[in-house]
């Protein structure tokens, strides 16, 4: 129910719609972050890495995540792909997209945490859904970039704003 309780809540909807439609998808990107937690090494990389590992590699090197994410989801097309998740968020929701939406702001970002990819729907507010790959721990000195040891499809995130 949604908050109101006047019927299914539409992130609900809109999230399982994705975990549904979307699963090879969710899946490289999860293997995307893999691929990019291999690769921390050096001075400000801790845990044993390697995708086996997951949620023990971890990084200080902000630039060691967030454009590396973007490269390894390029090569392996998926950046191209992830504005798909907005059209079928809307469809979801019974309505459209404004605009076909491009692998690129504002629609598409690489964030920290992950990709999140977002667009404002007509009648139902802004769209936003966050695929979480890693944490940032701030609680030391500097903050640490840890990939998360949970499936994509698991940490998937979907908000009406």
């Amino acid at each position: 129910m949604d908050p109101n309780g006047d019927g299914p809540d539409p992130e609900a909807v809109v999230r399982e719609r994705i975990v549904e439609t979307h699963g090879p998808l969710l899946d490289a990107v999860g293997a995307c972050a893999d691929a990019v937690a291999d690769r921390w090494t050096g001075p400000t990389a801790t845990g044993e890495g390697g995708a086996g590992a997951a949620g023990a590699a971890a990084t200080a090197d902000r630039d060691a995540v967030v454009p590396e994410m973007r490269e390894v989801l390029t090569a392996a097309g998926a950046l191209e792909q992830l504005p798909t998740l907005l059209a079928t968020g809307a469809e979801a929701l019974s309505t459209r997209l404004p605009a076909s939406p491009v692998a690129a702001p504002p629609y598409l970002v690489v964030a920290a945490t992950g990709p999140v990819v977002r667009a404002t729907l007509p009648d139902a507010g802004r769209l936003v859904v966050s695929l979480r790959v890693f944490e940032v721990d701030r609680s030391g000195e500097m903050p640490r970039y840890r990939r998360l040891d949970r499936g994509v499809g698991e940490t998937l995130t979907v908000e009406l704003r």
